[in-house]
């Protein structure tokens, strides 16, 4: 790590991350780069047991809010999706990307709103679409209308999917649900 950078990891607060492309290039401008780059994040969140809260894909550079994962480390997860990318795109992972990325911790609830919509809007201040529901790749849709894309978001829809599943199975295997059972 660069002399004077301090990330502040395992505190198990939210993070917003940014990353670019090598020299800001827009290697992200098409569908196709786009849409690896949504089966990495997918990959990562799941091999690394990662929340992801919100993200998108600008022509650039990536963001990101999501949880610290709960296997290895959050340098570790960044990086593997980073080579994963770029690997399964130019075959080299040292001209792709930036070497660094930009990490902050989320430390309240108002900071990760500002940091939704920051994410969410980041396509309509640069012009690329009029409104965040235009922009097919980022979370904007699943936050607004509980869309199912590529990669899972931790969200409301989500918890009320899991309760309903859950609730389904206890019910298919004659389980009493965990609001009556007794301690």
């Amino acid at each position: 790590m660069p002399w004077g950078l301090k990330r502040y990891q395992n505190t198990g607060q939210a993070h917003f991350i940014t990353f670019s492309c090598y020299h800001r290039r827009p290697l992200l401008a098409t569908d196709a780069p786009r849409r690896l780059f949504e089966n990495a994040l997918e990959r990562v969140r799941r091999n690394f047991r990662l929340r992801i809260y919100a993200y998108v894909v600008m022509p650039e550079h990536i963001h990101l809010l999501v949880s610290e994962p709960e296997r290895d480390t959050l340098a570790n997860a960044i990086k593997s999706l980073k080579q994963g990318v770029s690997r399964r795109l130019i075959g080299d992972a040292s001209h792709f990307w930036q070497k660094r990325y930009y990490d902050f911790n989320v430390r309240n609830h108002e900071q990760f709103i500002e940091k939704l919509h920051y994410i969410h809007s980041n396509p309509v201040k640069r012009g690329l679409c009029e409104r965040p529901e235009d922009w097919p790749w980022s979370s904007f849709l699943h936050h607004a209308i509980g869309h199912e894309g590529q990669v899972e978001i931790e969200s409301e829809w989500t918890a009320r999917k899991r309760e309903r599943a859950t609730g389904n199975l206890c019910a298919a295997l004659d389980l009493p649900h965990s609001n009556q059972m007794k301690v």
